[in-house]
């Protein structure tokens, strides 16, 4: 088994479950340590962020003989929860494929970037310009591990190894959360004239939800990613069957395009909320923001994606321009400042009972990283 294959095995095996998706989950530390082991192998300077307790950044630069430009490969190591999974810590190769919890995501991704650097250090290392490597926490829930890393780490541009089967994202969607809570007055379910039914009242809301989702996919249109959206997430409300319900609450989730102005949804569900109430003087309704993250586009003159082309192709890639529908680190390392784009290896399964990556494309993804380490830091 080759030094890449042991790595990623290695990875796959250790439980990293994310415990503020799943409580009382293992979290990241042991998954830290192994990559801790790992970085001072290949002789990288190594440096521990502790995020929250049990929970490390670990963080290798290689540095090179010069000053030049400085290049950060970033990926995370936890993973979502198990239910359902037969074996979800025993890595199983079977046809070049790996399968695992965390195999495509991203493990793969992360063991790609730290062999990449491996390769470059047991090359020679670099004339000039630094290699950060950054394997992060928690970007599975609210990307806490990121957020720290940039407050200490910044370079001249970045790639988060998210699984993108081997193309170069440029781009991806970024989401709001809010909750909204309708009131109403508890009563004997005999006794209409004394109850005001909550659980009603948020059923008019969720129809001009319904009717915000249609207008937003009808609606403006980005190249790679298509429109906004909305969806209900969330619903909770009543007590018993023979009571009329006084609050109902729904929690939901839209998904945002560059382009779209900061707070959209707010502003939405506030006109709703304020038409309901100004048709029915009997409606009680309010919302609050829960948490949001913003949309992300590289600039298109930035020359890191048609560098990255370059070497993906070189080391057999596809590698064409997409977008991503779903939020990545990438718009947090960019919001400090560090340029990024995604691009990974190939891989099916993400969040489901079988999930596998292609080993083919994990060596594939190393080399393509490594040839553009090797052209980025001079």
């Amino acid at each position: 088994m080759s030094t890449l294959d042991r790595l990623l095995a290695d990875l796959v095996a250790i439980d990293s479950v994310n415990p503020t998706l799943v409580p009382g989950a293992a979290g990241e530390a042991a998954g830290g340590r192994r990559i801790i082991e790992e970085l001072d192998a290949i002789g990288l300077v190594v440096e521990v962020q502790v995020v929250a307790p049990g929970r490390p950044n670990v963080v290798g630069t290689l540095r090179g003989r010069a000053p030049g430009r400085s290049l950060m490969l970033c990926g995370h190591i936890d993973t979502v929860g198990v239910s359902g999974m037969d074996a979800p810590f025993d890595p199983v190769l079977k046809d070049g494929r790996l399968y695992g919890r965390g195999a495509q995501d991203m493990k793969g991704g992360v063991a790609a970037m730290i062999d990449a650097v491996r390769v470059i250090a047991e090359g020679g290392g670099l004339d000039a310009g630094d290699v950060i490597v950054a394997c992060v926490v928690d970007e599975e829930h609210s990307s806490i591990g990121a957020d720290a890393l940039v407050t200490r780490w910044r370079a001249d541009a970045g790639v988060v190894t998210e699984p993108t089967d081997l193309d170069i994202a440029i781009c991806h969607k970024g989401f709001a959360w809010s909750e909204i809570v309708t009131t109403g007055r508890a009563a004997h379910g005999s006794r209409p004239a004394d109850g005001v039914d909550a659980i009603v009242h948020m059923g008019r809301v969720l129809v001009e939800l319904g009717a915000l989702d249609a207008a937003l996919q009808a609606g403006a249109r980005h190249p790679r990613l298509g429109s906004a959206s909305l969806h209900a997430s969330i619903v909770q409300g009543g007590h018993e069957l023979s009571s009329y319900p006084d609050r109902c609450a729904l929690q939901i989730e839209r998904r945002t395009i560059p382009g779209e102005p900061a707070g959209a949804l707010d502003r939405e569900v506030d006109a709703i909320l304020a038409r309901l109430a100004a048709d029915d003087p009997a409606f009680r309704g309010a919302a609050a923001p829960m948490f949001a993250r913003p949309p992300y586009e590289i600039d298109p003159v930035h020359p890191l994606p048609g560098m990255l082309i370059g070497t993906a192709r070189a080391a057999g890639c596809r590698a064409d321009t997409i977008g991503m529908s779903f939020w990545t680190d990438a718009a947090a390392l960019a919001a400090a400042g560090i340029p990024s784009v995604l691009f990974g290896p190939a891989g099916a399964g993400l969040h489901s009972i079988e999930e596998w990556v292609d080993l083919a494309s994990v060596r594939q993804c190393r080399d393509a990283l490594a040839g553009l380490v090797r052209e980025w830091c001079r």
